[in-house]
């Protein structure tokens, strides 16, 4: 690493989109992982498609027990 860096010539903000979304990532452990991973293959849907139903009845679930 350098001791010093010139910013002199630097944009305050030039990368900054504001509203932008993040997407988190998500660490299952290997064997739900790999259930999970069966099961979409099953059905002929990818992984996130599966992990988005399933979360998606459980919100509903909890939502309903409101």
């Amino acid at each position: 690493m350098k001791a010093e860096y010139d910013f002199s010539k630097g944009e305050r903000g030039k990368f900054h989109r504001g509203g932008a979304a993040l997407a988190s990532p998500v660490h299952l452990d290997a064997e739900v992982l790999n259930f999970l991973a069966k099961r979409a293959k099953m059905r002929g849907i990818t992984l996130d498609e599966l992990v988005n139903s399933l979360l998606k009845k459980d919100i509903e679930l909890i939502q309903a027990a409101e």
